[in-house]
């Protein structure tokens, strides 16, 4: 029992020693150390906890928005997060322009001479209306953001993955869980969000012969700035419906995307999950 724990405490005391001169050197110990993630909507409160926990975690994170201010100061909450190992930048970014994406990721691949192995697609806009209001400007626009914007980063992600023969990718995108069950005065948004948990189910199967995972999250009633437009009565109202019987935080969407674009969920793609606290299940 004594040799026994001897060995113990001296393995416990090098584990230690071995955590300490990693930090020392500026070194991280994460499930995404050295690896390069890539963000759109980082300016915005779900993308920003998201890069901010990819950052704890060791990966070195592009924020990308299209208010490229939001971007920087989203990058300048990662300062004291990660090692030195860690390199973070921020782009301007329009996500509905094919050529801006495309001139987008020539860019990162020359700051990090190499592509994102990791690619969470977090933008996404509003234009609310009753279907019988809505105008088909408000209808396009929402379509070509969260939508269109989405298939362009999948598919500039993906090709970069696969010319860098990537280990273990993954792309998440972000639906909604009124793509599921409706939302009134969403019916572009609706569409979108609905359409991009069945886009990824496509690009599950095609992209799983490169070992590069695609999934979905589906949040809920999330606190983030989208719920200031909405009376505090009706926020308690909805907030009474859920099971949990509070509102999601942004670090409970984190977590999950982080978990979708760590190895801990290296078996799972072509899935959606849902961040609602149970409402509508």
């Amino acid at each position: 029992m004594i040799i026994t724990l001897y060995f113990f405490d001296l393995w416990s005391l090098v584990t230690i020693l071995l955590v300490v001169s990693h930090v020392m050197a500026g070194k991280v110990v994460g499930n995404l150390a050295g690896r390069l993630a890539l963000v759109t909507g980082a300016g915005g409160g779900i993308g920003r906890a998201i890069c901010q926990r990819f950052a704890r975690e060791g990966a070195s994170v592009i924020a990308a928005d299209i208010e490229g201010a939001s971007a920087m100061e989203t990058v300048e909450t990662l300062a004291d997060l990660g090692g030195n190992d860690c390199q973070h930048s921020h782009f301007e970014l329009d996500v509905s322009s094919s050529d801006q994406v495309g001139q987008f990721m020539t860019e990162v691949k020359k700051d990090y001479d190499k592509y994102p192995c990791i690619s969470v697609n977090c933008h996404g806009i509003t234009r609310d209306d009753f279907l019988i209001k809505m105008s088909e400007e408000s209808f396009n626009e929402v379509i070509n953001v969260n939508l269109k914007g989405t298939f362009l980063m999948i598919q500039a992600a993906a090709k970069g993955m696969i010319e860098s023969k990537v280990e273990n990718g993954s792309i998440v995108s972000f639906g909604s869980i009124s793509g599921k069950v409706g939302n009134l005065g969403q019916a572009n948004y609706v569409a979108a969000k609905a359409a991009i948990e069945a886009m990824s189910r496509t690009c599950a199967k095609e992209l799983a012969l490169y070992g590069i995972r695609c999934n979905v999250i589906l949040p809920g009633f999330i606190e983030t700035s989208m719920l200031n437009t909405i009376p505090p009565k009706l926020i308690n109202k909805f907030t009474s419906a859920i099971p949990l019987r509070r509102l999601g935080s942004t670090k409970d969407v984190a977590n999950t995307a982080y978990f979708l674009a760590s190895t801990e969920s290296s078996y799972i793609t072509g899935a959606s999950i849902e961040v609602t606290g149970g409402i509508f299940m």
